[in-house]
């Protein structure tokens, strides 16, 4: 995935205030918007703009990207830093879920769904005198095990606020989050009046958190469904057996069938994500040789060479 520069699409500088990000934006837009210009490109250069104005007229966004820092060039091979969880609010302004279907790689990485497809406000009208906040929608990071048992995580939110120079200020504050098990990715948890609060008295809007599952040395998240390598000895593959594997929710006993091989596939029903219905517990096969270190072990090794009848690479041989 790579880098984008967006004050570089833009042309404007790093410490540009939002007015001139606007005026910059506008130019380029009468430039390349399709229905006018004629440029070969101005479909693609078009999408590029308005992604990065979506992320430079945004208070929200523009902070969490400028918080990765600028030690990056344009076209640069990019991952986000693996505690990227930034806690802005990451809504649309002035883009329709149309507009931002286009948007990259990059940007989806770092903003997710929220960033590109919620919160869009249609232009024009005035608030009402008592007015609702705005929820607050942002990322929370688990690991696969609160989806099994559910967890209470504190979560760190940051909204940033127009500084009387022009520049972004950032305020945070922190929440305990109580996360109810049986949570997918990509799915939202909502809690009410938690979001940002409504002006005249009005009410405080929701907060929005979309669940993202940190990496695991085992288990990979599929929907409900929970996948794992399953490493088995040659005799529990020849000749069957039943072996412990572990979850977050506890051991379960899994029946490996005679004559299993590497590859082979098994499903467990009922044993991935709690839920209503619960996902399935998906296996693959891994049989795993002993070493022939010691001279019973090459002694064993060298009686299965002469005694069976065995060659896998001859025609017909599973």
């Amino acid at each position: 995935m790579e880098y984008k520069d967006y004050y570089q699409t833009l042309g404007v500088s790093r410490d540009s205030k939002a007015d001139d990000i606007k005026k910059a934006f506008r130019k380029l837009a009468r430039k390349y918007h399709p229905d006018v210009s004629q440029e070969r490109d101005a479909e693609q250069r078009m999408k590029e703009l308005n992604e990065a104005y979506a992320v430079l007229s945004d208070p929200d966004k523009r902070a969490a990207y400028d918080q990765l820092g600028r030690a990056y060039r344009p076209g640069q091979e990019f991952r986000p830093p693996p505690d990227w969880n930034p806690g802005f609010d990451f809504t649309s302004r002035d883009f329709t879920p149309h507009d931002t279907a286009g948007f990259s790689d990059f940007f989806s990485e770092l903003f997710g769904r929220f960033g590109a497809q919620r919160g869009y406000h249609a232009r024009g009208g005035r608030d009402p005198p008592r007015a609702r906040g705005r929820d607050h929608q942002a990322v929370v990071e688990l690991d696969i095990a609160d989806a099994f048992t559910g967890a209470v995580r504190e979560v760190s939110l940051r909204a940033p606020r127009m500084g009387p120079d022009g520049r972004i200020q950032l305020e945070s504050r922190k929440l305990n989050v109580k996360i109810p098990k049986g949570v997918c990715a990509g799915q939202v948890v909502r809690l009410a009046g938690q979001g940002l609060p409504g002006a005249n008295a009005g009410p405080a809007g929701d907060l929005l958190l979309e669940v993202r599952f940190r990496p695991h040395p085992r288990l990979r998240a599929e929907g409900r469904n929970v996948a794992l390598t399953l490493p088995v000895t040659p005799w529990e593959a020849a000749l069957g057996a039943v072996v412990p594997v572990d979850l977050p929710g506890g051991p379960v006993k899994v029946r490996i069938p005679e004559g299993a091989q590497s590859g082979m596939q098994l499903r467990v029903r009922g044993k991935g994500i709690p839920g209503e219905p619960p996902g399935d517990l998906l296996l693959e096969i891994r049989v795993v040789l002993p070493q022939a270190n010691t001279a019973r072990a090459r002694e064993l090794y060298e009686t299965m060479a002469r005694d069976l009848d065995f060659d896998p690479r001859r025609e017909g041989t599973e």
